[in-house]
C-alpha cells in the first residue's frame, strides 16, 4: 500500500549527468525513482530479470552484502492523446533511490574509467564523474575503515561478476557523501544494457583509432575487460585509513630471515 501510494504522487526530475537523455521522475516522499524506458532497453531487462532478481532475493535471504541498485518493478503505461484520438504507451522502470533519508553534499557516477569522464561543474548538484574525483581526493581523500574497505570490495567484485555473466557493461558506482554523517553511500546503477553488437561495433571502431582516439582504451569495452578495470579503478578510488590492528598478522622480514638461518 505504502509503495503503490508513493508511485501516486510524482514529479519530473532532471537527473545530471546522465547521457541517456531518459526523463526521470521521483515521488515526492523522496522514496523512489521512476526512469523511462526505451525498447532496447526493456527487451534488454526482460532477458536479464529473472536471474537480477534471483541474485538480489538470495542475497537478501543469505544477508549476504550486495551494492547493486534494487529495481522494484517495469511497468507499462498506456494512456490516450485527446489530441489525436491514440493510444500511446510508456515503459518506465521503478527503482530505490540510494539517498533517501540522506543530506548528500556531492554525488559521483563512476564508470572506472578517464576518458570523457570530466563534468564543468558550476554547482553543488552536478553529478561529477571519475577525474572528478581524481580532483577531488587530492585535497580531500575518501578514506574508509579497513572492515568498510574488506566489505565494499567483496560486493563490488561479486557484484560485476555476477554482471559479466550477464554480459552487462556500463555500468556506474553512484557515490554520494554524506558529511552530516561522514559515511559514503554507495550503490550499482545503469546495468540494464547488455555487450550487444552495436556495443561490439563500438567497441572495435574506437579500439582501432579510425575516429580518432589513437587506438587509446575505448570507454566500450567486453563486459570482462570493464569488469576488470571497474575493480581496479574502485580499489584506489576509496583509501583504507589505517588503525590499531593495521599490520599485525604480517612477517617482519627481518625476523623471517634470522628464523630460516637458524
Amino acid at each position: 500500500e505504502r509503495y503503490a501510494r508513493s508511485l501516486s504522487r510524482c514529479r519530473l526530475w532532471s537527473a545530471k549527468g546522465g547521457k541517456s537523455g531518459s526523463k526521470f521522475c521521483k515521488t515526492f516522499d523522496d522514496r523512489l525513482i521512476i526512469k523511462q524506458m526505451s525498447t532496447p532497453e526493456v527487451q534488454s531487462f526482460m532477458r536479464f530479470a529473472p536471474r537480477y532478481f534471483e541474485f538480489v532475493t538470495n542475497a537478501h535471504t543469505n544477508n549476504k552484502p550486495t551494492v547493486i541498485a534494487k529495481i522494484l518493478g517495469v511497468y507499462r503505461i498506456v494512456y490516450k492523446c485527446m489530441a489525436t484520438n491514440t493510444s500511446l504507451k510508456q515503459d518506465v522502470l521503478v527503482m530505490e533511490n540510494l539517498f533517501y533519508g540522506r543530506k548528500i553534499s556531492r554525488i559521483f557516477d563512476l564508470k572506472g574509467s578517464e576518458r570523457n569522464r570530466y563534468v564543468e561543474s558550476t554547482n553543488q548538484n552536478d553529478v561529477l564523474m571519475d577525474t572528478n574525483l581524481l580532483e577531488f581526493v587530492v585535497e580531500s581523500p575518501l578514506f574508509i575503515r579497513p572492515h568498510a574497505k574488506s566489505v565494499l570490495k567483496k560486493c563490488i567484485l561479486t557484484d560485476t561478476e555476477f554482471l559479466a555473466k550477464q554480459l552487462v557493461m556500463d555500468y556506474s558506482l553512484l557515490v554520494g557523501i554524506d558529511e552530516s554523517r561522514c559515511e559514503l553511500v554507495v550503490g550499482i546503477i545503469d546495468f540494464i544494457r547488455t555487450f550487444t553488437w552495436d556495443k561490439r561495433l563500438e567497441m572495435w571502431v574506437k579500439s582501432s583509432g579510425i575516429l580518432g582516439g589513437m587506438g587509446k582504451m575505448p570507454t566500450v569495452v567486453s563486459p570482462d575487460i570493464y569488469r576488470k578495470r571497474f575493480c581496479e579503478a574502485m580499489e584506489k578510488y576509496f583509501l583504507e585509513v589505517p588503525d590499531k590492528w593495521s599490520g599485525l598478522g604480517a612477517v617482519d622480514t627481518d625476523d623471517e630471515t634470522q628464523a630460516n638461518e637458524k
